[in-house]
């Protein structure tokens, strides 16, 4: 099955477009006319350019305005057509988009439609061409696939069929089950986008906040399940409208929606396991177990105050690297690993951005299988040259430059503390179990990119998206998380450099992990223990623990030792969650410690403007601009 993408869907010029698609692993591409327009090349040089990069157009859109005119507007109509031919011939396409008129002169009628279009269809098929006819959501008197294809069915022309937009579809609340009685030869084209579910108006709606599928909240799975079941076996497309996409890294979205039909299409196998599709098959989403461990990058002077900040956390030197300027800090299953190589990854990444966590390593039932997958889905692979004594951890690249290694124990590769540290011991330092959460911070416009990565290659979802608000901004925040909460991760999307996201995100150069949350089972002991071991947690105002008791029936001793430690507290239905802070540290990373209850399974949400405004006070405090 031939992958594709129209170019609206991209930004920058269409020679950029071209080679990121081209990289993407894509066939074909949908040349979107204003893209040619601007372009400035003959059809024939376009075609040319395109076919060198190893693509084929695989559609020319759009064509507006057809159907049901008067004349004269019919005859201009049937002129601009023929005109559009010859250019598609130069082009070296044979296949038209033509969308569902909004002419304000069109007349309805399903019979008048059907004729205009058996008529285009004598003259399309002499010049080698055909009409592929989509319901536009808005359209004047068609805006729903079934009165197209009611419209298509009734032209009885080989030349005219059917396009398929999931966003037309879906976005009105149509059952994609309906498609599955159109034959699957009669549809030429399916286009795909995703959306966030958002009442607003459906043109502005489309042009405007379409994304990939799996990153919005329509059913584009059932969507395509209908569309395969018919037997469709034509090119399956992204037609993206996006503001964000338009301003956004143009390899890189392209990279996510290529990551995102492959997915999709994998999805659909699995659901239809009786349909005969013509995909390679791929390993399924792995189940993660976990952080196996975060690596920072780090030297010197940093790296001894970094090592200062883990023994007020309790953490303890557990081990040294057999070969590399590695040291290993432990706590129960947390394991922090002190990386001061100025070679290699560690070293580019220290080079680049400081101290910054460089590497994340994920306990899965599968690690060769989890590369696999990222590999299919585009993800490149990661490797350095494995030194005497070393395991070769499988890794991939994640976003922004960052690393993901892979450890499962069927392979023996969780034996790699043992092996490549000589660490026996399990030291439980001040009571922090595990890692309970990541948090990552990106610019807003590279969100859903994230959401994408995690969510196509583990079995994890997500949820909605919510606004945390900075003193100086809004922050947008999502967490993607596996379904037993084993792995959880906050997204984090900043837009401006005046929250504390933006800075850390600006001084930081793109790192991505801003900050770790630690689980403990009894936060008032593991934070007494810290305490006496000169933890410096941030200092929350007296007014924030007036507004709990006026918010929570909190018992006042309670209450006072909370305070006296510095704890915040959130609530709902289902538990209690208790969380304190470190200082920042290294340029804005800092830890929490996290008590959750069982059934709790939030964040602590609103507890972060009081938590950042505490940040930006502690750096004023320190001489540093809270910008």
């Amino acid at each position: 099955m031939k992958t594709s993408i129209a170019t609206v869907s991209l930004s920058g010029s269409l020679t950029e477009k071209l080679a990121a698609i081209q990289a993407a692993g894509y066939d074909g591409i949908e040349i979107f006319e204003q893209d040619f327009i601007a372009f400035d090349g003959a059809p024939r040089d376009v075609g040319r350019m395109v076919r060198d990069h190893g693509l084929e157009i695989t559609l020319f859109q759009p064509f507006r305005d057809f159907e049901g005119l008067p004349e004269p507007y019919r005859t201009k109509a049937f002129d601009r057509a023929m005109r559009k031919f010859d250019l598609m011939a130069e082009l070296g396409t044979d296949l038209v988009l033509f969308c569902s008129s909004c002419h304000p002169r069109a007349l309805g009628g399903i019979d008048r439609a059907a004729d205009d279009f058996a008529a285009l269809g004598e003259r399309a098929a002499k010049r080698g061409m055909r009409v592929g006819y989509e319901a536009l959501a808005w359209g004047k008197h068609v805006d729903d696939h079934r009165d197209a294809w009611e419209i298509v069915r009734r032209a009885n022309h080989p030349n005219i069929g059917l396009i398929l937009d999931s966003f037309h579809t879906l976005g009105r609340g149509i059952d994609p089950e309906t498609i599955r009685r159109i034959p699957g030869d009669k549809i030429f084209f399916v286009q795909l986008a995703d959306a966030p579910k958002i009442d607003m108006d459906l043109l502005y709606w489309s042009r405007h906040f379409r994304n990939m599928p799996g990153e919005g909240d329509l059913p584009v799975t059932d969507f395509m399940r209908a569309v395969m079941a018919t037997g469709y076996s034509g090119p399956i497309s992204l037609e993206i409208f996006n503001d964000q996409f338009r301003g956004g890294s143009t390899t890189g979205v392209a990279r996510d929606g290529y990551r995102s039909l492959i997915a999709l299409m994998d999805d659909v196998r699995r659901a239809e396991p009786s349909l005969a599709l013509d995909l390679d098959p791929i390993p399924a989403r792995v189940p993660t177990q976990g952080v196996a461990f975060v690596e920072f990058a780090t030297r010197g002077d940093e790296a001894r105050a970094l090592e200062r900040q883990l023994a007020t956390l309790g953490f303890a030197r557990a081990g040294s690297h057999v070969n590399k300027a590695v040291t290993l800090w432990q706590q129960g299953d947390i394991r922090i690993v002190v990386n001061e190589e100025t070679e290699g990854h560690a070293g580019a990444s220290y080079n680049a951005r400081g101290t910054t966590v460089c590497d994340i390593g994920l306990s899965v039932t599968d690690a060769a299988a989890t590369v696999a997958r990222a590999r299919a889905l585009g993800t490149e692979a990661f490797s350095q040259a494995t030194g005497p004594g070393e395991l070769d951890i499988p890794a991939i690249r994640g976003n922004s430059g960052s690393v993901l290694h892979f450890i499962d124990p069927a392979s023996g590769l969780d034996r790699v503390w043992e092996v490549e540290f000589g660490a026996t011991a399990r030291p439980t330092g001040a009571g922090l179990t595990r890692i309970d959460h990541l948090a990552q911070t990106m610019s807003y416009e590279d969100m859903l990119g994230w959401t994408l990565f995690y969510t196509s290659l583990f079995e994890m979802r997500k949820s909605p998206m919510v606004d945390v608000f900075d003193p100086d901004g809004l922050v947008r925040s999502q967490v993607v998380e596996a379904p037993d909460g084993a792995l959880r991760v906050t997204l984090n999307g900043a837009d401006s450099h005046r929250t504390l996201a933006g800075r850390f995100l600006s001084d930081s150069f793109g790192a991505s992990v801003q900050h770790i949350a630690l689980a403990t089972d009894d936060i008032f002991a593991t934070c007494e223990t810290l305490a006496g071991q000169g933890f410096e947690p941030l200092v929350m105002p007296q007014n924030y623990y007036d507004d709990l008791a006026a918010r929570f029936d909190i018992a006042p001793e309670l209450l006072a030792r909370m305070q006296a430690l510095n704890i915040l507290y959130d609530a709902d239905e289902r538990g209690t969650y208790f969380q304190c802070y470190s200082r920042a540290f290294a340029g804005g990373l800092f830890f929490e410690i996290v008590e959750r209850a069982p059934a709790y399974v939030g964040f602590g949400a609103p507890n972060a403007p009081f938590r950042i405004a505490a940040q930006k006070r502690a750096s004023r405090a320190k001489g540093i601009p809270a910008r």
